[in-house]
C-alpha cells in the first residue's frame, strides 16, 4: 500500500497531533531551554528518586539471601548493611569529583572513554543501558509487590500492573524533566518524611520508652530447604556474599546524577555535588535505620523460590512470604500508636518504588543521546522532542523495562539477579579513568594548592576503584549462576551492535564523502520517461510537467496488460495530439511494474553516462479509504527504482475533488483555532 500525502492523512495528522499536545503538552522552542532547567528542590526527586527507592527493597533482598543460612544468617544483617553503607559513601565522595571534572553529562561513559579508551567507554556505555532497563523493571515491579499489601485484588496481575505504570511513567516524561520533576516531587519528599520519621519513633519507642515491638515474623523460625535451620562454614561465607551483592542495588542511581548535571540550574557542578551528598546522606541513614529497626524488631524473611519457609510455634510450617521490611516495620510502628502513620508509609514506599523509575527516565536518554552524537546509536535518539526530552530515547527505554516486566513476571527476587552488575562495572571503570585523569592532570599542574587538592581527589577515586572492583568480583562471583551471565550477555550484546553501528556510519561517511577525483560531470542527456495507464487529465498534467523541465529525449510509455485497453489508449493518444511518442510494451504475464522496470533498466545499460527521469502521474485523494483504491502501481514502480543508479523519480500529484473538500473543511478548522 502507498502512503501519499492527502487531506484525509492530513486531517488525521492534525487529531494525532491535537492529542499529542493534550497528552505532552506545548511545544519548546530551543530558546526556552533554560525553563526546563532543575533547582535543587527538584532535582533531588527527580535523580534521587532510584537510590532512595532502594532503601526500600535492598533490605529485603539482604533479609531473604541471608534465610538461606537459616536462623544464622539474620544474625550478620547488621554487618552487612554496615558495608553496603560504606561502600554508598565512598561512591558518593567519588562521584562528587566526577560531576566537577566532567560536567557535560557524559558521566563514567565520557570518563571512561577519554582516559582508558574508546572500548572502555563503550563497556561502561553497554552495562549503564542494561543497568537503567532494570532499574524500571526491578523498581515497578517492586512497587507493585508493595501495592498488593493494600490492593490484594493485584495477585496474578502483577506483570501487567507494572506495564501500566512504566506506560504512565513514560507519558509524563515525556512532558519534559522540569514537569516530571514537580510532578514526582511530592511522593519522593513524602517518603523521605515518613520513612525517617517512622525509624525515628521506632527506635524511640525502644530505646527511649522501653518498649518491646516485635515484628510479625519475630517468633517465626526460617528454616531451610534442606530442613536445617544453620548453616555454617564456606556455604555461609558464600551466602554472605550474596547477600552483600544483593544490598548493594542500594547504590542503583548514584551515578544517575553525573550524567544528568546538564539539566541542572547553574552552578551545575555544585548544584548536583550538593544533591550527592544529600542522597548519599539520607540513603546511609535509611539503609541502616532500617537494618538496625529490622534487627531490634526480628524481621524475618524467606525466599519462596528456594523452599525456605518458616515454622510457627506450634511446628506448623508456612510457605507463603510475610510482607516487606518496611511494610512489617510500618506495622509495629504505627499500628497501635498512629494508625495512619502505617498507611502513609506504605503507600510512599508504593509510590516511590514506582518513581524511581524516573530517575531512569532521566538518565538513559541522556546517555543515548551523547552515543548517539558519538555514532553509537542511531541518530535519531541525539534529538530533543517536542518537551525538549528525548523522547525517543525514553521510548526505547520503556519498551525494554516493558519487556523486561513480562519475561520474568515482574519477579523482583529473579529480576535482581541480573541488576547491580552492570552498575558496579562503570563504577569500576569511571573510577579508574578518574584516576588516570588526574594523574595527567597532575603532571601538568604547577600550582602548589593545586596540586594538593588533585592529589586528594586522585586519592578518593582511587579507594572509590579498589573498593567497587573488589565489590564488583564478590558480585559476579556470588550471583554469576543465578541469573547475572544474563545481564553480562545483554551488555556484551549491545557492545557488538554498537560497535556495528559505529562501523556502519563510519563506512558510509567514507562512502559519501567528496574527493578530489570525484565524479561531478553533467550527464550526457537526461531521457524523460512518463508513465502512462490512461489518456486523463493526471497525465495530461505529468507531460506538461515533463515538458517543461526540457529533458534531452522525452518518451510516453505504457504497459499492455490488455489488448483492448491498449488500443483505446492509443486511439486517445493520438487523438490529443500531445507531441511526444508513446512505446508501447509488452507484458505477457499482464504484469505492470516489471516490464516497465526492465525498459527503464535497459535505457541505463544502453546510455550509462545518461541520467533517467521517470515521471509518474499519481492521484491525491481526500479519504483514506479512497487510497486503497489507487497508486499501488505507482508506488511498486517508484520504490523499484530508487535503488537503481542514475534514475530520478518525480510524483506528479493531481488532487481529485475529494482532496479539494477535504482542504476546506481543514481551513475552516484551522480558521476557528486561530479564532479560539
Amino acid at each position: 500500500m502507498t502512503f501519499v500525502p492527502n487531506r484525509s492523512t492530513l486531517s488525521l495528522v492534525n487529531v494525532i497531533s491535537a492529542v499529542k499536545r493534550m497528552v505532552v503538552g506545548r511545544r519548546l522552542s530551543n530558546t526556552q531551554m533554560g525553563e526546563t532547567l532543575l533547582p535543587k528542590r527538584l532535582a533531588l526527586p527527580v535523580f534521587a528518586s532510584d537510590a532512595l527507592s532502594s532503601v526500600a527493597y535492598a533490605p529485603d533482598e539482604i533479609l531473604i539471601t541471608l534465610s538461606l543460612a537459616g536462623m544464622a544468617g539474620f544474625l550478620f544483617s547488621w554487618e552487612i548493611g554496615l558495608a553496603v553503607a560504606v561502600v554508598v559513601a565512598v561512591v558518593v565522595a567519588s562521584y562528587r569529583q566526577t560531576v566537577h571534572a566532567y560536567p557535560s553529562g557524559g558521566g563514567d561513559y565520557e570518563v571512561a572513554r577519554e582516559n582508558l579508551g574508546s572500548n572502555a567507554g563503550l563497556t561502561v556505555a553497554s552495562a549503564l543501558m542494561v543497568d537503567y532497563v532494570l532499574t524500571v523493571a526491578v523498581s515497578v515491579s517492586a512497587g507493585v509487590i508493595n501495592a498488593k499489601a493494600m490492593a490484594p485484588f493485584l495477585a496474578g496481575y502483577e506483570a501487567w500492573t507494572a506495564v501500566g505504570v512504566i506506560v504512565f511513567l513514560t507519558l509524563v516524561n515525556l512532558r519534559g524533566t522540569r514537569d516530571s520533576g514537580a510532578a514526582f516531587a511530592i511522593p519522593t519528599y513524602v517518603f523521605m518524611v515518613s520513612m525517617l520519621s517512622m525509624l525515628a519513633i521506632g527506635l524511640f519507642r525502644i530505646f527511649a520508652m522501653g518498649q518491646n515491638l516485635q515484628s510479625e515474623t519475630a517468633d517465626l523460625i526460617v528454616v531451610r530447604p534442606d530442613g536445617a535451620q544453620e548453616i555454617a562454614g564456606w556455604a555461609l561465607v558464600a551466602i554472605l556474599a550474596r547477600a552483600f551483592s544483593s544490598g548493594c542495588a542500594a547504590l542503583t542511581g548514584v551515578e544517575a546524577i553525573s550524567n544528568g548535571v546538564p539539566s541542572f540550574k547553574p552552578p551545575k557542578s555544585r548544584n548536583a555535588a550538593t544533591v550527592l551528598a544529600m542522597l548519599g546522606a539520607l540513603a546511609i541513614t535509611m539503609l541502616v535505620g532500617i537494618i538496625l529497626l529490622a534487627n531490634l524488631t526480628k524481621v524475618h524473611l524467606i525466599d519462596e523460590l528456594t523452599g525456605t519457609h518458616y515454622v510457627d510455634q506450634d511446628g506448623n510450617t508456612i510457605h507463603s512470604a510475610a510482607t516487606t521490611v518496611t511494610g512489617q516495620l510500618a506495622r509495629v510502628v504505627f499500628m497501635d500508636w498512629f494508625e495512619p502513620g502505617f498507611y502513609i508509609m506504605v503507600t510512599a514506599t508504593m509510590l516511590i518504588l514506582f518513581l524511581a523509575a524516573n530517575t531512569a527516565f532521566n538518565g538513559f536518554p541522556s546517555l543515548a543521546s551523547i552515543l548517539a552524537k558519538d555514532g553509537y546509536l542511531p541518530r535519531q535518539l541525539h534529538t530533543r522532542g517536542d518537551r525538549l526530552a528525548y523522547s525517543n530515547g525514553i521510548v526505547m527505554l520503556s519498551l525494554g523495562a516493558i519487556v523486561l516486566v513480562l519475561a520474568f513476571n515482574a519477579s523482583v527476587t529473579a529480576l535482581i539477579q541480573l541488576y547491580v552488575v552492570g552498575v558496579f562495572i562503570s563504577f569500576t571503570l569511571g573510577q579508574m579513568g578518574m584516576v588516570r585523569h588526574w594523574s595527567t592532570k597532575l603532571g601538568t599542574e604547577n600550582d602548589p594548592m593545586e596540586r594538593r587538592r588533585i592529589v586528594r581527589s586522585r586519592l578518593i577515586n582511587f579507594v572509590g576503584a579498589v573498593l567497587t572492583g573488589v565489590v564488583l568480583v564478590v558480585v559476579l562471583v556470588s550471583k554469576f549462576t543465578h541469573g547475572a551471565y544474563l545481564a553480562v550477555v545483554l551488555m556484551a550484546l549491545i557492545f557488538v551492535v554498537m560497535l556495528a553501528i559505529s562501523k556502519h556510519y563510519s563506512a558510509v561517511e567514507r562512502e559519501l564523502a567528496l574527493t578530489p577525483d570525484s565524479d561531478r560531470a553533467l550527464p550526457s542527456r537526461v531521457r524523460g520517461v512518463i508513465l502512462v495507464q490512461r489518456v486523463n487529465l493526471p497525465t495530461s498534467k505529468a507531460i506538461a510537467f515533463a515538458r517543461a523541465t526540457r529533458p534531452t529525449t522525452l518518451t510516453a510509455v505504457t504497459v499492455a496488460v490488455d489488448d483492448d485497453e491498449v488500443d483505446q489508449v492509443l486511439d486517445e493518444w493520438e487523438a490529443e495530439d500531445f507531441g511526444i511518442p508513446l512505446k508501447v510494451i509488452a507484458s505477457p504475464y499482464r504484469e505492470i511494474t516489471g516490464p516497465f522496470i526492465r525498459y527503464v533498466s535497459q535505457l541505463r545499460t544502453e546510455n550509462p553516462r545518461d541520467v533517467v527521469s521517470v515521471y509518474i502521474p499519481e492521484y491525491v485523494v481526500g479519504h483514506w479509504w479512497e487510497q486503497l483504491l489507487h497508486n499501488q502501481t505507482a508506488l511498486l514502480i517508484r520504490t523499484r527504482l530508487h535503488f537503481m543508479q542514475s534514475v530520478m523519480v518525480t510524483s506528479v500529484p493531481y488532487q481529485l475533488r475529494s482532496s479539494g473538500r477535504r482542504k476546506d473543511q481543514t481551513k475552516r478548522v484551522s480558521e476557528a483555532r486561530v479564532r479560539r
